[in-house]
């Protein structure tokens, strides 16, 4: 456990100094969209092309684990949906509620700290990963979020204005180019290099304090006051019921002979023990959603991630990397 702890407890803590430094002042909450910024379109690409161009093609677009991940994304999705609709969570609620039980912090926070634990192969199962979530969890949510209005117009709208983001989103673009680099065996050299690492190496430091930062800043700007009993729910969802099923379809695919390792299995259970996405706070206010209720489950799962996610490493019998 003391192994487990020197991976996990410096990750959290990082996300903590970014929560205090922005509740204190110390961070302008003027700089916090800066400092996501930079994390997004410069850090975030160059730490994912830099995997991507170490992984075999098929580790990044493996279908099996696409397959297995994009089933579990489904389920959570309607599963969260049913469980929470009714008078006080109406469908464009509790389609943000499923979004952030099914999206985890992958990019910023999961890829990174599943490499320090598990070495750089589980770069490639994580990525995989982070292609449903962007392409399709994301997507179906927002389209699910808008289905109310008049004749499915609005579903349809938001599908397109969805995927249109995606596609605007520098994350896909980078693991597809690191896909590139990988398969055509072409390496960046020289200064041009040198910038990707240096940039690549500052993703992980500044994506968690970025996090911690983000996180007040949608409680601050939260437009109402959730009742624990409608977001404590969810993040158990998240954080218990998401990792459950993603080992248990995982498990049965390999049972029924498909191509997916034991490794494979336990990176995208971990992956799904990740807390959800802090981004989607963002996502939830742009479309009119109940943010501080989205605000609160992000909180609640991340606080509750450091406990949760360290017991799932240990109790896994995971061995933490070293060097």
């Amino acid at each position: 456990m003391q192994a487990i702890l020197a991976v996990t407890a410096p990750f959290f803590a990082l996300v903590l100094c970014g929560y205090l430094a922005a509740r204190q002042g110390v961070l302008p909450e003027s700089a916090i969209g800066g400092l996501n910024a930079f994390v997004l379109y410069f850090a975030l690409p160059c730490m994912l092309f830099r995997f991507g161009a170490g992984t075999p093609v098929l580790e990044l677009l493996n279908p099996t684990l696409l397959a297995v991940w994009l089933l579990c994304a489904l389920v959570i999705v309607g599963f969260t949906v049913a469980f929470t609709l009714g008078p006080r969570v109406h469908l464009k609620d509790a389609a943000f509620g499923a979004l952030v039980a099914a999206f985890p912090n992958t990019g910023f926070m999961g890829v990174p700290l599943l490499v320090a634990l598990l070495g750089s192969g589980a770069a490639g199962p994580a990525i995989c990963t982070i292609l449903v979530d962007i392409f399709v969890t994301s997507s179906l949510c927002i389209a699910l979020a808008q289905a109310h209005e008049a004749s499915g117009q609005g579903a349809r709208a938001a599908l397109v204005k969805a995927l249109k983001g995606t596609l605007s989103n520098p994350l896909p673009w980078a693991i597809a180019l690191g896909a590139a680099s990988s398969a055509s065996g072409l390496r960046l050299s020289g200064p041009a290099d040198t910038v990707v690492r240096m940039l690549a190496d500052a993703a992980t430091p500044v994506a968690l304090f970025t996090i911690g930062a983000v996180l007040w800043r949608a409680g601050r700007h939260a437009h109402t006051r959730t009742p624990a009993a409608l977001y404590l729910p969810v993040a158990a969802i998240k954080l218990v019921l998401h990792p459950l099923l993603a080992f248990a379809v995982g498990a049965g695919a390999h049972a029924l002979g498909a191509p997916i390792s034991a490794f494979q299995i336990l990176v995208i259970t971990l992956v799904a023990a990740l807390p959800s996405a802090s981004n989607v706070s963002v996502l939830a206010e742009r479309f009119g959603a109940d943010n501080g209720r989205v605000a609160r489950i992000i909180m609640a799962s991340t606080v509750a991630a450091f406990a949760t996610f360290t017991l799932l490493v240990w109790a896994l019998d995971v061995q933490p990397v070293t060097g």
